[in-house]
């Protein structure tokens, strides 16, 4: 995470933005009352697709059972062993 203060994020504005997109880093931006978080578009799609999927209990359970299975016991996806 990448910490500035809104005064540099006024000046710095475009090229906090395109780091914030380019390379996927958090930006807080803290103020005299509070922080504020930037996000790309592709951060805050991934944390609501956690989100999703955290809120589910038998999706998230089938997916935790999926990460303790063997590689090579597995399905090709083309039904291919």
């Amino acid at each position: 995470m990448y910490n500035t203060n809104v005064t540099s994020f006024r000046k710095n504005l475009f090229n906090l933005l395109e780091q914030t997109i380019k390379y996927n880093e958090v930006l807080n931006i803290s103020t005299k009352e509070e922080n504020a978080i930037l996000l790309s578009e592709e951060e805050f799609n991934g944390l609501l697709a956690t989100a999703e999927i955290m809120s589910n209990p038998p999706l998230y359970e089938k997916i935790k059972k999926g990460m303790e299975e063997d590689i090579e016991e597995c399905v090709a996806e083309n039904g291919a062993q």
